[in-house]
């Protein structure tokens, strides 16, 4: 990245500052326009409560850069940047926010004092000079604010744009999240609703037992030592997802990259409907068996679980695996022979 760039990414963009009004409430429930509410944040897999309100309000979303020492895989640990809520250990992915088409979405991001780098967050969703990443540039120990209006519906990537060391630096090593824009009037109702983020680490060679660290180096070869579904391999074999016969699953997936471009699939499964780049005002794809998701990007996709067992999501770029990239869907229930029958039993 060239100097002028990088000095055009921390000038670009417009200060926002909104006073905080005294009264707050939750996420969803029934408030007027006038009204301020404080975001119900959540850490994946887990999705934050669907919006029941009609009315758009100010929504306070409270955000803290971390910089921590954790586990990437059964042999390793890894120095992470990331996200969390104010008080809270950071996490990566970062917590995903909900909100809906005409809120009025006030951040506040604070950067923790044990860190060591300036942090910031480039918002897909919100239209504007750098996604806002310039009004929320926050020093170790200090707090910045930026107040935007969610003018479109979609499902949308946040991530971390601070111009030094680098922009790759600080997506490769977990500042990253979602966003969800939801129409007014929501969405329909499903049984499960899941948050996963796929996302690529490049590391320095290092032995079992080591810490690992970032290389700029594989990561402009774009050769990832691992690739991983919510932070670290086997995140989601270890805690499984889980469901039951019958049940309609509603996955919200993001691509943080920052290179690959992912062919995300559930062995044994076919989406139902597939809500391609996270669009959320255009017919959906259907009877999809595998959608492509580019870095920085999303999809939305939706389907019914019909028969019980274990379900492999993966990235169909099927050599991933060996990297990290599954995760299972465990599904209980009666079995139904009339879809599906093993014959040797």
């Amino acid at each position: 990245m060239s100097i002028s760039f990088s000095r055009c990414l921390r000038n670009a963009g417009f200060i926002g500052a909104f006073l905080v009004a005294p009264c707050l409430a939750m996420n969803s429930g029934s408030v007027s326009a006038a009204e301020t509410i404080k975001a119900v944040v959540t850490t994946a897999p887990n999705v934050p409560p669907p919006i029941t309100r009609t009315a758009p309000a100010h929504v306070i979303v409270e955000l803290e850069a971390h910089e921590w020492v954790g586990r990437l895989s059964d042999d390793n640990q890894y120095k992470f940047w990331g996200y969390g809520t104010t008080g809270t250990p950071g996490t990566v992915p970062g917590p995903m926010i909900r909100v809906m088409v005409g809120d009025t979405v006030e951040i506040h991001l604070k950067n923790n004092k044990d860190s060591k780098e300036s942090h910031n967050i480039d918002f897909h969703a919100v239209t504007g000079p750098g996604g806002g990443a310039a009004s929320l540039n926050t020093e170790p120990g200090e707090e910045s604010k930026l107040r935007f209006k969610a003018l479109n519906a979609g499902l949308y990537f946040y991530h971390c744009a601070t111009a030094s060391p680098s922009i790759p630096e600080h997506i490769a090593n977990g500042m990253y999240g979602g966003i969800l824009v939801e129409p007014v009037g929501g969405l329909k109702k499903v049984d499960k609703e899941f948050y996963v983020v796929q996302s690529e680490f490049y590391t320095k060679p290092g032995k079992k037992g080591d810490t690992l660290e970032f290389s700029f180096e594989n990561g402009l070869a774009e050769a990832p030592s691992h690739v991983v579904f919510n932070g670290s391999a086997g995140a989601l074999v270890k805690a499984p997802l889980t469901a039951k016969v019958g049940d309609t699953i509603r996955m919200f997936y993001i691509n943080a990259g920052p290179n690959l471009v992912a062919s995300w699939h559930v062995i044994g499964e076919i989406f139902d409907r597939v809500y391609a780049e996270g669009s959320l005002v255009t017919a959906p794809l259907q009877n999809v068996q595998t959608t492509v998701v580019p870095a920085g990007g999303s999809s939305m996709a939706e389907f019914k679980v019909e028969v019980p067992g274990t379900y492999i999501n993966v990235d169909h770029s099927i050599f991933r695996i060996a990297k990290g990239a599954v995760g299972l869907i465990k599904v209980e229930g009666a079995e139904q022979p009339e879809i599906y029958k093993n014959l040797l039993k």
